[in-house]
């Protein structure tokens, strides 16, 4: 006996565009029902663009439940380029939290996106511009998942409440 609803595909593709990269962050930013984990060595500005906080305050108004988790090896990008994010995390401090590597996490270089427990974006480095995006791909997001979870445990909390402003 079959099921009349089909189960989505799983996708991957691999690029090499700053761009796309950003661009696929702002496309999946909507479709995002609860949390949003990233881990980068430092967030670039795009974080701080205009479209991109609107998209992230949609989705932690959107729901009580939505949480963005983000790690980071170095916050001073966030205190010093990026107030927009910055006064969003001050306005929802609950459900958005931001933690800094310990000095021996650092050597990690791979940054990536992970979009609710299936979806994600992975670049291979950060000093270089390869990605892949993986949507429908429950595995391949919990490999991701599980890093995460673990760089999360061993990070330390971050208050970048104030921004530097505008």
């Amino acid at each position: 006996m079959t099921s009349g609803a089909a189960l989505p595909i799983t996708q991957y593709r691999r690029f090499e565009s700053f761009k796309e990269y950003e661009a696929v962050i702002d496309a999946m930013l909507p479709q995002t029902e609860t949390v949003v984990r990233v881990f980068d060595n430092a967030l670039p500005v795009a974080w701080n663009s205009i479209e991109r906080t609107a998209l992230l305050r949609q989705f932690l108004r959107r729901n009580p439940v939505n949480r963005l988790y983000v790690v980071l090896h170095s916050i001073e990008t966030i205190e010093r380029k990026l107030p927009r994010l910055a006064e969003l995390s001050r306005d929802f401090g609950h459900a958005f939290r931001i933690r800094q590597t310990p000095k021996m996490a650092r050597h990690l270089y791979d940054p990536f996106v992970i979009f609710d427990a299936s979806h994600y974006l992975h670049r291979f480095h950060y000093a270089h511009m390869r990605a892949a995006v993986g949507t429908h791909d429950a595995e391949g997001t919990q490999l991701l998942w599980d890093r995460h979870l673990e760089l999360w445990e061993v990070s330390s909390a971050v208050n970048v409440s104030s921004p530097s402003g505008l």
